[in-house]
């Protein structure tokens, strides 16, 4: 389909079908594809074939830094997405321009890790392409403009949606679409492992990839179990929603790479990789010991994952049998044991900045004891998760506005569909 014939099938509404089962307005999804294709237009000029992609941004649900231990983890595809307008070139160079930030231009010649590109979006493009090369695919040059309502730093995953959203593209273009979700997951891992230089587990990846509401079990990461859940709390008048507090992600790399750092040093001194291969009766009876040779510290968050990691299966239960009653329980420990073992809530480099903190005290007071909260995502800034009541939301949502900034609170659906080549 050329650029005029996308455009006129955007208006004449041939996707409407396509949009409705995405987002909540289709007037407004068709004003968004269309603004997509003109700065691509505008970038790389007419083509005579071009593509729509869309991957979304993720919650957790359960399973807070489990995964990156082999853990169990509960996680959902959310309404909100990075919607990539897509051409071939005759070139060998990836171009790659996405709304508010500076292009990116890759040769393909060279797709070796570059120290000077981590934490840059180019070592992402450049991570995911080398390894579908790795896989035995031919990748050629492409150009593609993206647009993404998954705010950086909103702990919705706007980097697993982008490597997501990368390796979708080029298991279409290049791999005849034959990689599956978890596939594509695993290659947008590897390159924010080692080309990114972020140790993140498998979680957020997934659940872009795969969509809906998920619960994954990572104990062998190479064949993770997924196990699909039908998690829709509006119908019993509760709404989803995340709290962005404001804080800023650009400095806790280190904050984060701790967290998976000392908990492998605790399964190393039970000559495990991860602790997932530790027996919890085991970790305690050794408890003294680990104290001393790891650090209290580092024992604390282990308990956090022998916890957690049970924690995400119960929560999976909870839904199962409609007992909401336990599953805000369940979010609730949740979000104490981060605060109080996995100490993800501030940075100790900024101790006075700590707004997940002030966030969570504000929320839990507005909620009068029912629903939940909790940290979301990787923590030490960004945002909380909340359960609310319908009847509470207008109340919530205006306090925290008036603390947080209007706009802070996100109200979300889980998305049943995970990345996708829309046409």
């Amino acid at each position: 389909m050329t650029t005029s014939e996308c455009r006129a099938a955007i208006e004449s509404g041939a996707l409407d079908e396509r949009f409705a089962a995405l987002y909540p307005s289709v007037p407004q999804a068709r004003e968004r594809y269309l603004t997509c294709l003109a700065r691509h237009e505008e970038r790389y000029g007419p083509q005579e074939e071009i593509f729509f992609f869309s991957t979304p941004g993720r919650t957790e649900i359960g399973g807070n830094h489990t995964d990156h231990q082999n853990g169990t983890v509960l996680a959902g595809a959310v309404s909100l997405d990075l919607v990539a307008a897509v051409s071939r070139n005759s070139s060998h160079t990836v171009r790659i321009e996405s709304e508010g930030y500076p292009a990116d231009s890759l040769d393909l010649a060279d797709l070796s890790p570059k120290d000077d590109e981590k934490n840059h979006s180019s070592s992402l493009i450049r991570g995911v392409l080398a390894k579908i090369r790795e896989k035995g695919y031919l990748v050629s040059g492409f150009d593609a403009y993206t647009m993404s309502d998954v705010l950086r730093g909103s702990g919705l995953s706007s980097s697993a949606a982008f490597e997501v959203s990368i390796a979708g593209i080029a298991n279409s273009l290049f791999c005849g679409d034959t990689l599956s979700p978890v596939e594509l997951a695993q290659i947008a891992q590897y390159a924010e492992n080692i080309y990114f230089g972020k140790p993140s587990g498998l979680m957020d990846q997934t659940a872009c990839a795969v969509g809906g509401c998920v619960k994954i079990d990572f104990q062998d990461p190479e064949k993770p179990l997924l196990e699909t859940v039908s998690f829709d709390l509006s119908k019993d008048g509760y709404q989803l929603v995340i709290v962005n507090c404001g804080g800023d992600h650009a400095d806790l790399t280190d904050d984060y790479a701790a967290i998976p750092a000392e908990m492998k040093e605790v399964a190393g001194s039970f000559g495990k990789n991860r602790l997932r291969d530790v027996a919890p009766a085991d970790f305690f009876q050794e408890l003294p010991s680990l104290r001393k040779k790891c650090g209290d510290r580092a024992v604390l968050r282990a308990v956090h994952f022998f916890h957690e990691n049970e924690r995400a299966s119960l929560l999976t239960e909870a839904i199962r049998q409609g007992d909401l009653s336990r599953f805000f329980q369940l979010v609730q420990a949740s979000g104490r044991s981060s605060y109080e073992l996995l100490q993800n809530i501030y940075s100790e480099k900024h101790p006075r900045e700590q707004d997940l903190a002030v966030a969570l005290c504000l929320t839990e007071r507005l909620l009068h004891g029912e629903g939940a909260c909790r940290v979301h995502g990787g923590g030490f800034a960004g945002t909380i998760q909340a359960y609310v009541p319908q009847a509470l939301l207008p109340e919530l949502v205006a306090s925290l506005e008036a603390v947080f900034g209007k706009g802070c609170c996100q109200i979300l659906n889980i998305r049943q569909e995970g990345s996708i080549r829309i046409l």
